[in-house]
């Protein structure tokens, strides 16, 4: 009988996308009122499966493939045939083995098969009981006829009722396992569940150590921060981690802070650069972490040649003190930064010198102060320096000088930042900050100044001696007293240090100079103030001073003398002699 049509008739349940012709079916997203039809873009299949390799290759890693895929398959079909040919040899080999097989082995097959034959047996005795019991139920007479129903002669015959007494289940059980089977079994279950406890047991474990460990760091971590707030570090808060919401409303409180160890009034380069926190994870040292700390420390170098021409060099003793407690690892990186600003400060000064010529490289700057005098600043590594460089000479306590002077000098500068920013008087001025590298150089410009005076006069005293004319000099290069020095490193303008020379030329003439750094030189004469401008005109001032004070003695000498005959002496300061007159005679 055929099926009508509507049977026939089959629906997909896909979605169509093609129409009767094989044009692509676009679905419409829109519709606007002017009536046109908005369809959604058709997607490139190439380009959408490109884009879910990449998505797989971002989420579950390059070696996806590698790992899941066909190298997987591959690896495992290498093993699997490995394992096969192993078995083929091994099997080759047990049959090239013809060997009677021992009582330890013929017992282990023995376990082996008889449970396998037991089941065996018990399916052939089950399916034996209900072959038995189909053929007899078909060979037994049929009963006396009864009256029944005539059927048609297509219908099947009815099978005859099978008797339900004799269909009985039959129940096949696994022989048990021998006792030292069964014991090792019961052992191995009692095994894996106590490892099991034992590795809950270590993850609770571990979790509460996990737990202990923070909580003595969070104890350390504020006991360290009660420490440094005690010894006057300045606690700064910490920005907002990365991402906070910064927004109207938003929670902007920090919830940790910040060490500044910089000084107060530096720039904001090296405030910024001065900055230290706590670690918050278990480190090595477990003191504080400097994110911005270069560990460079200030040399200073002074190279001068003596009077021998031996060339002599001296630097400033750099001590590093341990970093074991947070305080003195604090001030190390204090050391530190100040230094770094004063070397910055150098940097912008020597390249305008008045008096002076430089080289500025990266970390090391080279001056030449004055003459056969070179000035040198450099940052080295704080690990290469060490009390066993080199022994303490004499000459180091002048660096030492130097070193500790530009620290003061770098204060003035901030007194002075700090007075203009804080000054009532809005407008701006045009005053110049105080140099911290100009009075040094001034320094020793004024002491080779004195040093080459001083040789000057020398020159004429040795003279004197040698003539038998007891003469003697007193030089006094620094007259201020210890407090009017420190006034003047204070000095915004900068303060002038003031020396005396006196020259006694036959314990009774003198001559008085006086000096004024960095090489000024005034001679005091009974006529006047002179400034003397060179070398070549002190040596001659002396000169004729020196040769006028002896004329005069002798004229002294001579009037003495000539007194009976009424004698008169005096100096031709033309002919730069002295002259004696009496009756009759001149000399």
């Amino acid at each position: 009988m055929e099926e009508p049509a509507w049977k026939k008739l089959k629906l997909s349940l896909e979605r169509p996308y093609k129409d009767d012709t094989g044009e692509y079916i676009p679905v419409l997203l829109d519709i606007t009122p002017d009536g046109q039809h908005i369809y959604e873009p058709r997607e490139d299949p190439s380009q959408a499966l490109g884009e879910k390799l990449r998505r797989i290759f971002l989420e579950r890693g390059v070696d996806f493939f590698d790992t899941y895929g066909t190298a997987k398959h591959v690896e495992k079909d290498e093993k699997v045939r490995e394992a096969e040919e192993a078995e083929v040899e091994h099997d080759v080999d047990d049959t090239h083995r013809a060997q009677p097989m021992t009582a330890e082995e013929l017992y282990k097959m023995r376990m082996e098969l008889m449970p396998q034959l037991y089941i065996a047996l018990g399916e052939m005795s089950h399916a034996r009981d209900l072959l038995g019991l189909l053929l007899s139920s078909t060979s037994t007479a049929p009963p006396a006829p009864e009256v029944r129903p005539l059927l048609p002669s297509h219908a099947p015959s009815p099978a005859p009722p099978l008797p339900h007494a004799e269909l009985t289940a039959t129940v096949i059980t696994k022989p048990p396992p021998i006792p030292s089977v069964q014991t090792f079994n019961a052992q191995l279950t009692i095994g894996g569940k106590d490892e099991a406890l034992r590795q809950a047991a270590d993850v609770f474990k571990s979790a509460a150590a996990g737990m202990e460990r923070t909580r003595v760091r969070g104890e350390q971590y504020w006991a360290q921060a009660l420490k440094i707030r005690k010894a006057n570090w300045g606690l700064v808060p910490a920005p907002l981690p990365f991402g906070s919401a910064t927004g109207k409303g938003a929670d902007k409180t920090s919830k940790d802070f910040l060490i500044s160890f910089g000084l107060e009034d530096s720039s904001p380069a090296f405030r910024r650069r001065a900055i230290s926190h706590m670690p918050t994870f278990e480190t090595s040292s477990n003191l504080l972490e400097f994110p911005h700390r270069q560990k460079t420390r200030l040399r200073v170098r002074l190279t001068t040649v003596d009077d021998t021409g031996k060339q002599i060099t001296s630097q400033n003793v750099l001590k590093l003190l341990s970093e074991d407690t947070v305080d003195s690892a604090l001030g190390a990186a204090q050391r530190e930064i100040i230094e770094q600003e004063i070397f910055s400060l150098l940097i912008r000064e020597s390249s305008a010198l008045p008096t002076a010529s430089s080289r500025v490289a990266e970390r090391l700057i080279v001056i030449e102060a004055s003459q056969d005098t070179e000035l040198c600043f450099e940052l080295v590594n704080s690990d290469s320096v060490g009390d066993h460089e080199r022994p303490f000479d004499n000459q180091d306590g002048k660096c030492d000088l130097i070193f500790a002077v530009l620290h003061i000098l770098l204060l003035r500068v901030h007194t002075y930042f700090k007075s203009q920013r804080l000054r009532s008087d809005p407008s701006p001025t045009f005053s110049q900050p105080p140099h911290i590298l100009q009075p040094i150089i001034d320094a020793l410009q004024y002491e080779v100044f004195c040093r080459r005076v001083k040789a000057e006069i020398m020159k004429i005293i040795h003279a004197l001696k040698q003539a038998g004319v007891p003469s003697s000099v007193r030089l006094n290069s620094v007259g201020e007293s210890g407090h009017a020095l420190v006034d003047l490193l204070s000095d915004q303008q900068g303060g002038r240090v003031n020396g005396e020379v006196v020259v006694r030329i036959g314990n009774r003439d003198t001559l008085r100079f006086t000096l004024t750094s960095p090489s000024l030189l005034y001679v005091h004469l009974p006529q006047g103030t002179i400034f003397i401008a060179s070398i070549t005109q002190l040596g001659q001032l002396l000169t004729d001073e020196v040769e006028l004070r002896l004329l005069n003695r002798i004229c002294e000498v001579g009037t003495e003398l000539c007194s009976p005959v009424n004698g008169t002496w005096f100096v031709d300061l033309i002919t730069s002699r002295a002259v004696g007159r009496w009756e009759g005679c001149v000399l």
